[in-house]
């Protein structure tokens, strides 16, 4: 059971780094309709690795209190040694995924900000920026 949980915890995150690669691919180039889509299924697949770690866990927490004060490393065979160790891996890449990406949202975010403050000018409340001013330069005309 428990090669069967590291492998699909493993399948979960290298798809959450195909669909980061895919995101920072996307927010160069502005398809943010794509992006915001696969937020959800970031999310499905974020939920269901965590569901499969603590599942996991439990059957690491089992394999211990039934081997007694043996450590973990002798309890395991090879193969699983070598799918934690690449689940190891594979988590440090999508963090390494993730930093990448948020650098493109701030560096983004940042911009709308900018612009949006030179068009409606924010009054500031103390240390506090206040809500934008109604711009009553801007009118629609129909």
């Amino acid at each position: 059971m428990l090669l069967h949980y590291l492998n699909n915890a493993i399948t979960d995150i290298e798809n959450l780094i195909d669909l980061t690669k895919k995101d920072i691919e996307d927010i160069k180039v502005a398809k943010h309709s794509e992006i915001f889509e696969r937020g959800r299924i970031k999310n499905d697949l974020i939920q269901s690795f965590e569901n499969k770690k603590s599942l996991l866990d439990n059957e690491l927490m089992k394999l211990m209190k039934e081997n007694g004060q043996k450590p973990l490393e002798e309890l395991l065979e090879t193969q699983q040694k070598e799918l934690l160790t690449l689940m190891k891996m594979r988590l440090s890449e999508l963090k390494v995924s993730n930093k990448e990406y948020a650098k493109y949202v701030i560096t983004i975010s940042q911009f709308y900000n900018s612009l949006l403050d030179s068009i409606f000018p924010r009054d500031m409340e103390g240390y506090k920026m206040a809500q934008h001013k109604p711009a009553s330069i801007l009118k629609i005309r129909a």
